[in-house]
């Protein structure tokens, strides 16, 4: 074992519980759909990012001569022993490259050796919890870039983000479109308008992220139709539906703030691409409709899960937008620059969202990031990965309350805006899973369904 578990600032934390001793056991890499991830759409996903260094070869060579062309063997070598570890169920093996998370990981990895048998061995591919395996594959594919200098670097996965933004043109000239016409009137509008359209930006956030890469192995998945027009259509497909809270909420906190104080929500980002523009231009409304007066994000560290936000990813979208030829679109650009520069959109990032942690555990191992997102009046987690982070990715019964399935994790009232794309789904009425089940056989992870799940006093 490599000795006491540390948080990300370095201090001894003890025994840091991975598992509530009455919770389900994970999801694993063997079963139904996570199997048919780990033995398809993982290699799939490795197999892109090999041919995009190989296509990039030339321009490694032009910025780094030599140097440029053997970092670019040395990666395509460690991604494709990696793709030959997961396909053959190799050992899980530790990483060797030092990073600031190494350490941790490595724990982690002995953790999860400690709770098998002798019989067992060590941790498989196929027969490791499914949420570990995934995380740890995109950790790897990180550790092949770093271990690759001078093309150290590198994001993979940028060519595919930067894709599904600019086919998603259309649509996201509609958003910017209503978002304008909008902001010209707010003033004017009375509490139920303000509600309506409150609930119709929730629900553009929600539909955005069906644009989700590594659902799709890499290929495109853009949105090429005006999502507005859709929401109607949309409505009976969302299986929990607590936006009423979150309007009582924010509402209430709009009424008896002084002039002074600070209403802050924070949004826990999932997609780049459209689903942020989608966060982009809901946040934009809070500040606007002044149901907020600070908006903080937070993203990726690393490139992740094919198209997770980065920093880089975040300003790169904000830059487009600025140059656009579309008026509104330029506008909104030029707007959300101007909400970074005076602080009311603050953006963040933190290795703990890098992590195969629950966030049951974030107290204890990033302690610093949980007292964060203490300060904020509303959490709004975006998408598949967060909640099956907020839910230990557990075999949990669909009835099993949200509150109970969060393992203790409370740092503010919080809400997960999230179409289905994986097995774990709790807070169900009696009777609703079942019945989707006999109805639609792959409703839990075909992205047909979405939810806005709330925690939080009522």
């Amino acid at each position: 074992m490599a000795g006491p578990p540390k948080s990300l600032s370095g201090q001894d934390v003890g025994f840091v519980c991975f598992s509530h001793p009455v919770s389900p056991r994970p999801y694993r890499a063997c079963r139904s759909f996570a199997y048919l991830t780990i033995k398809d759409r993982i290699p799939q996903i490795l197999t892109k990012a090999i041919d995009t260094l190989h296509r990039h070869k030339n321009e490694f060579f032009e910025k780094h001569g030599e140097k440029g062309l053997e970092a670019e063997k040395k990666a395509i070598s460690l991604l494709s022993k990696l793709r030959n570890e997961l396909q053959t169920d190799k050992p899980i093996i530790p990483l060797v490259e030092k990073f600031v998370d190494t350490d941790i990981w490595n724990q982690y990895l002995d953790y999860q050796q400690s709770l098998l048998n002798e019989r067992d061995g060590k941790p498989r591919w196929f027969h490791s919890p499914w949420l570990f395996v995934e995380c740890y594959m995109y950790r790897r594919i990180h550790e092949a870039v770093i271990q690759s200098p001078p093309i150290d670097d590198f994001d993979v996965f940028k060519e595919s983000k930067d894709q599904s933004f600019f086919q998603s043109q259309e649509s996201i000239v509609a958003l910017c479109t209503h978002l304008q016409e909008l902001l010209s009137t707010i003033e004017d509008l009375d509490e139920n308008q303000l509600k309506n359209e409150f609930l119709k930006f929730l629900q553009i956030s929600l539909w955005g992220n069906k644009c989700d890469l590594s659902l799709s192995g890499g290929e495109t998945s853009a949105q090429k139709n005006n999502i507005i027009n859709s929401l109607e259509d949309l409505k009976p497909f969302v299986l929990v539906n607590d936006v009423e809270h979150l309007w009582s909420l924010l509402s209430n906190c709009k009424k008896i703030r002084e002039n002074t104080s600070v209403v802050r929500v924070d949004i826990v980002l999932d997609n780049s691409g459209f689903e942020l523009v989608t966060d982009l231009v809901l946040a934009d409304f809070f500040l606007s409709s002044k149901l907020a007066t600070e908006i903080h994000f937070y993203g990726k560290t690393i490139p992740w899960f094919v198209s997770d936000t980065t920093i880089h990813d975040f300003k790169w979208l904000i830059a487009q937008m600025k140059r656009s030829n579309h008026k509104w679109m330029s506008k909104c650009g030029a707007e959300w620059e101007n909400y970074i520069r005076t602080g009311r959109w603050v953006y963040q990032d933190h290795m703990f969202w890098t992590l195969p942690h629950e966030y049951s555990t974030m107290a204890q191992v990033a302690p610093d990031l949980y007292a964060e997102l203490q300060q904020a009046n509303l959490i709004l987690f975006k998408g598949d990965l967060n909640y099956r982070k907020l839910t230990g990715d557990r075999k949990w019964e669909f009835t099993i309350p949200f509150h109970q399935a969060l393992n203790g994790f409370h740092p503010a009232p919080l809400c997960s805006v999230r179409t289905l794309k994986a097995e774990v789904q709790v807070g169900l009425q009696p009777g609703q899973g079942e019945k989707l089940t006999a109805s639609e056989p792959g409703w839990l992870t075909s992205g047909k369904y979405g939810i806005f799940q709330f925690d939080g006093p009522l």
